[in-house]
């Protein structure tokens, strides 16, 4: 009996606790703590997102290439957003009616209660319009953040831009911490490097009336963070190289890719036609975007690093006759006439040593070559040894870069196609091939494509005589300006130092005397080595190419210039190569007659031979 008295004491004891705690609670909010007090009379404590600098981005001289300019977000909280009028909300924002009433409903199927964006990245002008007017509208208000904005309009392919992030994204764990209206990177540099640009967010904890007007921090700030903003990137381009290229390139479709050979740095990187980044910032970006992303000549396209079903053409007889060295099944004196029975080709000497096909660009010579190298001998089945043999060639291949990613710091880069023993397999059968069936390979026509980086990329291994560096556009991140440590490493190819001496004074010889002359700089005192090349298109005039690198000594800069249509490398992208290194070694362009026919476009109406 004792016991349940007991217990009976201690439940209500417990009772009495707890009624007192509340009860001091009660008294604490209503008379000490005044800030539950205002808030009650001001009705809302609004939390307002302090979105940090994004960082800035440079090219190698310290040239801003990417900066940040003021906007405004128009957010909504819809169950503060009753009774509005939407004719006149349209007509202040300057939209259409139903527009306005499409966002509306987005903005409920977000959250009823939570802020969310109504209309985007309006300008300090398009703010000064509707702020006054803002107080008619409840449930709205201005949220201040920076966009992106580029200076010189140039590069627009390799920055990429920034846009808010979609409902996957957010539903991806990869992109924990981003909330609905962050903006993030969605392509070129502005992705690859988000996580150094995005900086870190912070929060301020504001007290606001009915009407929303602001009756200033909550609790003098106690509770708010500050932002952090994003580290700043250097990259590898030259401002003014680029600048000109493009300019050469206005109005014709193609790429151009320079890269310094010792660094791998890329000092040009061209999409034609191009863009200017700014379409991608204020508040018509989604209606530039589609324009863009419609645009039949397919100005979206990176053609750099995604045009890779282009056959290399003649500029790929350097790898056969690099790989042919190797092997020693030839020599730099090695003689073959120029049958055109075998396969078609210009006039010129004939026969030819390996300097000599490489200046005339013999198609007959290279097909022998390529021969040889395939057909060694190690079957007596001739299926089996051109088997063999292509599957050897094609592993030497690789270590140019070639039919694989190189790694480019952009994104969206592709591999490429080298022909494979799979392959021909699949489409003729196992033992049913032989070297008649891909001697096109020869050329650099049939199952081959590659990219115009990995064009740019080979000239870079010719110039280092064996090895090149992993391309790339971002040389340093934030305040230290390291160079980033997995862009230093050299990628060695199955071709000794050696044979590539022969290949670059044919070269030389190409711009001196051959199928480039109009790359010649020699009165400038440079000489740059070279090789052209045209890419047969069935859908309608071939592509025209031309790789380079100069000054033959040191060399300083590597360049690929592909330009659709062209058809030949010597009339249309041999000039343009010429043009930009004479720019980039001198700072000066002599080469005005050559300049000039590059800016008419004539060679678009050259008819074909």
């Amino acid at each position: 009996m004792n016991y349940l008295e007991n217990r009976k004491y201690v439940i209500q004891a417990i009772f009495l606790v707890v009624g007192v705690v509340y009860a001091l609670r009660l008294f604490y909010i209503q008379v000490v703590d005044s800030s539950y007090k205002q808030a009650a009379e001001t009705n809302a404590i609004k939390t307002v997102i302090q979105y940090p600098f994004r960082g800035l981005i440079y090219d190698r001289n310290g040239e801003l290439l990417v900066q940040n300019t003021p906007v405004y977000d128009l957010m909504i909280v819809p169950k503060e957003a009753r009774n509005i009028d939407t004719l006149r909300l349209a007509q202040m924002l300057e939209i259409p009616l139903e527009d306005a009433r499409e966002r509306f409903k987005k903005a409920r199927a977000y959250s009823w209660v939570k802020p969310s964006i109504f209309l985007q990245m309006l300008s300090t002008q398009d703010f000064a319009h509707i702020q006054d007017n803002l107080i008619d509208f409840p449930g709205f208000y201005i949220n201040a953040r920076t966009a992106r904005g580029y200076p010189h309009k140039s590069l627009g392919h390799a920055l990429g831009y920034i846009a808010e992030i979609s409902p996957k994204q957010l539903e991806d764990t990869s992109y924990h911490g981003y909330r609905p209206g962050d903006y993030i990177g969605k392509a070129g540099i502005e992705m690859e490097y988000e996580k150094y640009l995005m900086g870190k967010r912070g929060v301020k904890y504001k007290m606001v009336n009915v009407r929303g007007i602001d009756k200033g921090p909550f609790k003098d700030g106690a509770y708010d963070t500050l932002s952090v903003a994003g580290q700043n990137l250097v990259s590898t381009i030259d401002l003014e190289l680029q600048a000109y290229g493009e300019y050469l390139m206005d109005g014709a479709k193609g790429s151009v890719v320079a890269i310094e050979p010792a660094t791998g740095e890329i000092l040009a990187y061209i999409s034609a036609p191009f863009y200017d980044p700014n379409l991608f910032t204020g508040k018509d970006y989604g209606k530039n975007y589609m324009q863009l992303l419609q645009d039949p000549d397919k100005t979206m396209f990176n053609r750099p690093i995604m045009a890779d079903r282009n056959p290399p053409g003649s500029i790929f007889k350097l790898t056969q006759a690099l790989i042919a060295l190797e092997e020693g099944v030839i020599n730099p004196r090695t003689q073959f006439a120029c049958n055109k029975s075998l396969v078609n080709c210009h006039p010129h000497p004939s026969p030819l040593d390996l300097y000599g096909a490489v200046q005339h660009s013999c198609n007959p010579w290279f097909f022998q070559a390529y021969r040889a190298l395939i057909n060694q001998g190690k079957s007596k089945n001739t299926f089996t040894d051109t088997s063999l043999g292509l599957k050897d060639w094609r592993e030497q291949v690789l270590t140019f870069g070639f039919g694989q990613k190189l790694g480019i710091d952009i994104p969206g880069e592709k591999t490429g196609i080298i022909a494979s023993t799979d392959l021909y397999d699949r489409v003729y059968g196992k033992n049913r091939w032989k070297y008649s069936t891909i001697y096109s390979l020869s050329i650099g026509q049939g199952e081959l494509g590659v990219t115009p980086l990995q064009m740019a990329n080979f000239m870079a291994i010719i110039a280092n005589k064996g090895y090149y560096v992993t391309p790339h556009i971002i040389r340093s991140v934030g305040e230290n300006g390291k160079p980033l440590k997995e862009n230093q490493e050299r990628h060695y190819t199955s071709v000794k130092p050696q044979h590539y001496e022969p290949i670059i004074e044919g070269m030389a010889e190409v711009v001196r005397a051959g199928t480039a002359r109009r790359a010649n700089l020699e009165k400038v005192g440079i000489v740059v080595c070279g090789k052209t090349g045209t890419a047969q298109n069935p859908q309608g005039p071939d592509h025209a190419v031309f790789v380079a690198f100069a000054p033959k000594e040191n060399p300083k800069i590597a360049i690929a210039v592909y330009v659709e249509h062209g058809k030949w490398g010597g009339q249309s992208a041999a000039p343009i190569a010429g043009l930009m290194i004479e720019k980039f070694l001198t700072d000066t362009v002599t080469m005005k007659a050559q300049e000039k026919w590059v800016l008419s476009r004539e060679y678009l109406n050259i008819k074909s031979k």
